[in-house]
């Protein structure tokens, strides 16, 4: 039975220890060296036994206590936690990230949406980050980015859907999967904030949490969402309601052996998402190494963004 996550960043770091490894300073998981009790050179080992099943069970139990020092690092950075939903207890909540906290008429807010399986808010790739480093793995370089931007910022958290409660694992109610969490997090904090301009970074399935929101959320899409930058995301045909937008306004970084940015758009771009390669062939690498073009296109249609508001 895998080892439960940690309850806060310090057990997570003395649980990592347990297991033999830590963070270096540069962001690296390394195996701590016994003579001088710190991260040595040697990287995490998946292979501890000839039992595969030991091996991953292993992994699995490693990789439960990321998400504390992940959340610890988005405070460090100046993110502070919104309890969702709202007038239940802590508890039997889930909670997002974001700064200001609230938000409130941003300027410019940027909205990071990860993929499904185990990742929770502010990472991108446990794999990245347990045999790579903090920056392959996690937000905190589309975040660092987007700060020195001018951007505010909310990380959302889509696979934290469920609670322990009197020892059952128990949904949150109205937040039972990500589509409804996205949902929920849309029309509780990022509508009534009232920003003026809305962009989306999305990974994986986060492609298909932000195709839905589009549909749900149309009018309001068009009207303050002006870029949706996915990295290898799921996403299918455009929104039949809103297709001529939608095309405009998204661009999928795919995985590809091709040099970044190259166009890899499948038939007519006026009825398919533009696509171009993220430089690299690995689904969870795209993140990491699309953000320099994923900010040009933010920053781009931004300006055309505003150019076109004061038009109007």
């Amino acid at each position: 039975m895998s080892e439960p996550s940690a309850r806060n960043c310090q057990e997570a770091i003395a649980r990592l220890r347990e297991f033999g490894y830590a963070f270096n300073e540069a962001g690296q998981l390394r195996k701590i060296d016994k003579i001088s009790g710190e991260p040595g050179e040697e990287p995490y080992e998946f292979k501890i036994s000839d039992n595969q099943a030991k091996n991953q069970e292993h992994y699995e139990q490693l990789a439960n206590q990321i998400p504390e020092i992940i959340y610890e690092l988005l405070e460090k950075n100046g993110l502070k936690r919104t309890y969702i939903p709202k007038g239940v207890p802590i508890e039997h909540s889930t909670f997002v990230f974001s700064q200001p906290q609230p938000l409130s008429q941003s300027k410019k807010l940027l909205v990071l949406i990860h993929g499904s399986g185990y990742v929770l808010a502010g990472q991108w790739a446990r794999r990245l980050i347990i045999n790579n480093s903090l920056d392959h793995g996690t937000q905190l370089p589309y975040i660092q980015r987007a700060q020195k931007l001018g951007y505010d910022i909310l990380v959302t958290n889509t696979n934290d859907t469920t609670r322990m409660i009197k020892g059952k694992r128990t949904p949150i109610k109205g937040l039972e999967n990500s589509m409804t969490h996205a949902a929920y997090v849309w029309e509780h904090i990022i509508m009534p904030s009232q920003p003026k301009s809305v962009a989306i970074v999305a990974h994986s399935f986060g492609g298909a949490v932000s195709r839905a929101l589009t549909e749900k959320y149309t009018k309001f899409f068009k009207e303050k969402v002006y870029a949706i930058a996915l990295t290898d995301g799921t996403v299918g045909h455009p929104p039949a309601g809103c297709q001529k937008y939608f095309l405009d306004v998204t661009c999928n970084w795919v995985s590809s052996n091709e040099p970044l940015d190259t166009d890899l758009t499948q038939g007519d771009v006026a009825e398919n998402i533009t696509c171009v390669s993220a430089g690299h062939p690995e689904h969870e690498w795209t993140s990491y190494s699309a953000i320099e073009s994923v900010f040009k296109f933010l920053e781009k249609k931004y300006e055309q963004h505003v150019k076109a508001k004061q038009v109007v």
